[in-house]
């Protein structure tokens, strides 16, 4: 979170009355709300936006249950801060939602004031984290430079070849530039986030292999995923790969799900059928 910005934070909770009139206060109190009205949803903007420095959850939802939403969140965007809100608390679920990083446990009907006071100890103690890494960070990072000083001198004639990857991936119709960080479809510039093009590199670097949601995970956010939350997380990201490359994202030819198992990317297109 940066010093003098509005904290972003996302209020997720099935009922619209609780939602609507708990993003308001914290408008109110200064900050960047958005909401949404179950867990999937709430992935989806995670997936799409920049990380949110708070999040305000109700545990109990259709779907992807708050538990499991702070399970995913702390593994993408470890920085996130997790309040959670219950109307049906047991001692059982408060320690599952402190053991998955959850910051606060509070019980609806739960006070403003106190729901405010949660969400301000935990920026605070989200900011006072961030201080503590960049101190860090600079001192491991002046190490680095002191070390590599020491070692070109000792190593100095000393050359080791080690072969370059391939610059470029091509694919049926689809070629990808690692370099320059580019993706053309039949000549066509495509314009990717680094987690969609990083997916699509790793698919492209397996051809006719399929790729499972964890691994695909483990490639382009780099921790790992238990199985459910890697499926929420690819299908996002495929769904918007395939508006972006496929001719008919509705029958895919480069990104191709096998179901139940994973991705792959073709080397040859394969016959047009149903896809998710």
């Amino acid at each position: 979170m940066d010093i003098g910005k509005q904290p972003r934070i996302l209020v997720v909770d099935d009922e619209a009355t609780t939602r609507v009139s708990l993003a308001e206060v914290l408008r109110l109190e200064g900050y960047d709300v958005q909401t949404a009205g179950n867990g999937e949803a709430a992935l989806e903007l995670i997936v799409e936006q920049l990380p949110f420095d708070l999040m305000v959850l109700d545990l109990k939802m259709p779907g992807m249950d708050g538990l499991q939403l702070t399970e995913v969140v702390q593994k993408r965007s470890p920085n996130t801060v997790i309040v959670l809100l219950t109307a049906f608390g047991t001692l059982e679920t408060a320690i599952q939602a402190i053991r998955r990083g959850a910051h606060d446990y509070l019980l609806k009907p739960c006070p403003i004031p106190q729901i405010l006071e949660s969400v301000r100890k935990g920026l605070e103690k989200q900011r006072t984290e961030q201080q503590r890494r960049a101190l860090v960070t600079q001192l491991e990072h002046t190490l680095s430079e002191l070390v590599a000083v020491e070692r070109m001198g000792a190593e100095a004639g000393k050359e080791i070849a080690i072969p370059a990857p391939a610059q470029v991936l091509e694919l049926q119709d689809v070629s990808l530039d690692r370099e320059r960080h580019t993706v053309t479809v039949e000549g066509q510039l495509a314009s990717l986030t680094p987690t969609e093009f990083k997916l699509l590199t790793y698919l492209m670097e397996n051809p006719d292999q399929v790729c499972s949601p964890q691994q695909l995970v483990r490639r382009a956010q780099g921790y790992e995923a238990d199985p459910w939350g890697a499926r929420a997380i690819v299908r996002v990201h495929v769904r918007r790969l395939r508006r972006k490359l496929e001719p008919d994202p509705s029958h895919p030819r480069y990104i191709v799900n096998v179901r139940g198992v994973g991705y792959m990317f073709p080397s040859l297109p394969p016959d047009a059928k149903d896809d998710e």
